[in-house]
């Protein structure tokens, strides 16, 4: 269990995906850019297998914006980008209306 004030310090925010690519070292990630309104980052995503480039041009996304970057298979991963898994299947989490990139989430 984590307090209130813990989970306070995680920073979810929206974003808009404007270019994904297929990672080129790793059979289940994408290389993702997303648009947070302020700025533009590069997400690394393990939802290859899951969607096409194509179907994710465009649409908005629950982002984690303040962990540490990190390199996953040689690129970096500016953030996690927020999906669901039942094992069988996982779907990324988007907002039920469009909002503008970078509101926050809570």
């Amino acid at each position: 269990m984590i307090t209130i004030e813990e989970f306070q310090k995680i920073e979810l925010r929206v974003a808009t995906i404007k270019h994904v690519e297929l990672h080129p070292n790793a059979d289940r990630l994408m290389v993702v850019q997303i648009d947070l309104g302020s700025e533009e980052r590069q997400l690394v995503a393990g939802i290859r297998g899951h969607y096409t480039p194509d179907e994710l041009i465009g649409k908005q996304v629950v982002v984690v914006v303040n962990l540490q970057p990190a390199n996953l298979r040689g690129l970096k991963s500016e953030g996690m980008l927020l999906a669901a898994s039942d094992g069988g299947s996982t779907v990324i989490l988007t907002p039920e209306k469009r909002v503008s990139p970078g509101s926050i989430a809570s």
